[in-house]
């Protein structure tokens, strides 16, 4: 999910309130290129899915997904809104130098990144640090940052996507939105990505579950608790959600219509000093 390619001029209007603008040109570029894209790689429907700031270039990021839109998604990033490259899925490997790389993106694909690691060697008197360095190239961590990013910060409202008896999550197309009251809770917005939490609670919570629709976790549950900003704007017209953990990652929904969307829009770092500021 993100902002679908033939509502990119409506959608991206709502995020506008969290700063997320993109030019006459790239709207324009957008809308024509994605289109193609997703015939070109047969797709059933492609987003636009955000933009991570580099130094000297940005990566524009869409993803296209098949039947099954929660397992079936692969990302594209391109610099210009018109050609569109497709990203490797991370590896464990990349996620674990994911924690110890520093500095920004520089917007060269093939620029690597120095990882160092340190560890003890020797005994007693000779005991002493030894620096290990290991490169990270820039496209794998631009695939680690967009999975980490859609794993805790990527939030669909409650009912919006159903999961059928044959395992398939599609879109609810009897979703009319959460009413004003409902949007205004935490409670009502899942993380949009495999059961994590759900999967630690008892049994009988869980019987009480309307399975084809509370078959993913909640973000009232993440921590550190006060991790996610909700506010209205328009009066109560329109919803906002940002993450505290992710700067740069909003949602919006029109409570009572089926319009809602995500975007990311930030230089592609985790702010792990959450816990020290709430």
């Amino acid at each position: 999910m993100g902002i679908e390619s033939n509502r990119l001029l409506v959608d991206i209007e709502n995020l506008s309130f969290s700063g997320v603008v993109l030019s006459i040109e790239q709207r324009a570029a957008l809308q024509t290129s994605l289109t193609i894209t997703r015939e070109q790689y047969k797709f059933n429907k492609i987003y636009f899915w955000g933009k991570i700031l580099g130094t000297k270039e940005d990566y524009f990021v869409a993803v296209g997904v098949g039947e099954n839109e929660l397992k079936n998604r692969k990302f594209l990033y391109s610099h210009d809104c018109i050609r569109w490259k497709l990203l490797n899925p991370p590896t464990d490997e990349h996620f674990n130098k994911l924690k110890i790389v520093k500095g920004r993106f520089t917007g060269d694909p093939s620029h690597e990144f120095e990882c160092k690691t340190y560890r003890l060697v020797g005994e007693g008197e000779e005991e002493h640090l030894e620096e290990d360095i290991t490169l990270l190239k820039e496209e794998d961590r631009l695939s680690a940052v967009i999975k980490s990013i859609e794993s805790e910060a990527f939030v669909v409202p409650r009912s919006s996507f159903i999961l059928q008896p044959t395992g398939e999550v599609v879109r609810n197309r009897l979703f009319e939105g959460l009413s004003v009251n409902e949007a205004a809770k935490f409670g009502n917005y899942f993380h949009f990505r495999d059961e994590i939490l759900l999967e630690q609670k008892s049994p009988l919570f869980r019987a009480d579950l309307d399975k084809s629709v509370d078959f993913l976790d909640p973000i009232n549950e993440d921590q550190p608790e006060g991790c996610w900003s909700l506010q209205f704007e328009r009066g109560s017209a329109l919803v906002l959600l940002r993450s505290l953990k992710w700067p740069g990652a909003s949602f919006f929904h029109v409570p009572e219509t089926s319009s809602f969307g995500f975007s990311y829009f930030g230089i592609g770092e985790e702010n792990k000093d959450i816990p020290f500021m709430l």
